[in-house]
């Protein structure tokens, strides 16, 4: 069997709707990333992003956007079953089970950073600087981390890397 290489991503979410504080508190601490309505999004939630990845979890839409936590992919892509429900906050009328348009991936809580990583703080860092999440007019929600970049960021948060150690 061929061992998937591990990849990263950075996950971002409006805390008003779903926080790292809410992933932890989740069963088993592990809830589906639903609701993305962005194609490039959707095809790296659906084609690329796999079980075993890392994921930095990005509080945006605030005062001050920042990485707060990371997490592990647990599921790999499936179809969102949000854009089904008529009632609900994401749905999208052209899905259907038989065109699901839309997919999410469960991902599993693993560690809050002890401080908030900013925006600003990220401009700064001379390997930080270039994560996608600051270029200009990126807004996608779901998109690919390096993992020079990821052990960066366990490094200034003064975590061990959980997929080296086995636990943040």
């Amino acid at each position: 069997m061929v061992k998937h290489q591990r990849h990263y991503w950075l996950m971002k979410s409006e805390p008003h709707c779903f926080s790292i504080d809410d992933l932890a508190a989740e069963p088993n601490q592990t809830a589906c990333w639903d609701g993305v309505r962005n194609y490039q999004a959707r095809n790296f939630l659906r084609d690329a992003i796999k079980v075993g990845d890392g994921v930095l979890f990005y509080h945006s839409n605030i005062a001050k956007p920042a990485i707060v936590g990371v997490a592990e992919v647990t599921r790999a892509g499936y179809p969102d079953h949000t854009a089904l429900d008529p009632n609900g906050d994401h749905f999208d009328p052209r899905a259907s089970e038989d065109n699901p348009i839309w997919y999410m991936v469960d991902v599993r809580f693993l560690a809050k950073l002890p401080v908030p990583l900013t925006r600003d703080f990220l401009a700064e860092h001379p390997v930080l600087a270039t994560m996608d999440v600051l270029r200009k007019g990126n807004r996608l929600s779901v998109q690919p981390v390096t993992e020079v970049q990821w052990q960066a960021v366990l490094q200034v948060a003064g975590l061990s890397d959980p997929f080296v150690t086995g636990g943040a």
